[in-house]
């Protein structure tokens, strides 16, 4: 690879920016794909298209009939989950096999420990002072299951003024309608639309392990449809 492309490469990267390096098979020649951009401008729109799709699904494959191979360099998934409660152990536990880095944000320690919670990491600040040094992004989903509007809402607030390719927010439809009258009342009625609540693909199920698998089915959902 050329000293510039790597460069560039390198530097998309430090940025978390998804990238693809493109190598066309009967020189070698590479150049990059972005979700936005490309480095060359001789590729097809529907070649474009191809590349950027194997981008999105942060896969690696030959295109073009075998004349190009796409490997992808995307950012790890995050997830925060906003309340150390039981749905988040069963949550955080199938995040994590499904690949996704998973912080819990909750201030309340006794709630918030290393014995309820392996191999994640745990944030005891409140929501807003948190998701201001996490920055959620495109590869983050937030997921609020505190039932507490002081802890909630802060991190929904914070989630909705940011670029996270999912919201979720446990609670009954009445509940989260109050939810909505307080969010409105902030000026971010134009925004709610982006909550999923109540949070979940309607399974049916009832127990924590069950509505886990729901929140996270319509997150993975959410992220291959976006």
């Amino acid at each position: 690879m050329k000293a510039a492309l790597l460069d560039e490469l390198q530097s998309a990267r430090r940025d978390n920016i998804p990238v693809a390096v493109v190598t066309r098979i009967e020189n070698g020649n590479q150049f990059l794909v972005y979700s936005d951009a490309c480095s060359v401008a001789d590729l097809t729109p529907a070649v474009l298209a191809e590349a950027r799709e194997i981008l999105r699904a942060a896969r690696s494959a030959m295109i073009n009939e075998g004349r190009l191979f796409v490997r992808s360099y995307v950012p790890a998934y995050r997830l925060f989950i906003i309340g150390a409660v039981h749905i988040a152990q069963a949550l955080s536990t199938l995040a994590l096999e499904c690949g996704y880095e998973v912080c819990i944000i909750d201030p309340r320690r006794a709630f918030a420990t290393r014995e309820r919670f392996h191999n994640v990491e745990l944030c005891d600040q409140w929501p807003d002072e948190a998701m201001a040094q996490l920055v959620p992004d495109a590869q983050t989903a937030v997921v609020t299951l505190a039932h507490d509007p002081k802890i909630d809402d802060p991190a929904l607030i914070a989630a909705l003024n940011s670029d996270a390719f999912y919201i979720g927010a446990l609670g009954s439809r009445r509940t989260h309608a109050k939810r909505v009258e307080r969010l409105t009342e902030l000026g971010l009625g134009d925004k709610l639309q982006r909550i999923n609540a109540p949070v979940g693909l309607n399974l049916g199920g009832r127990s924590h392990a069950e509505i886990a698998v729901a929140i996270l089915a319509q997150l993975i959902q959410a992220r291959y449809s976006s």
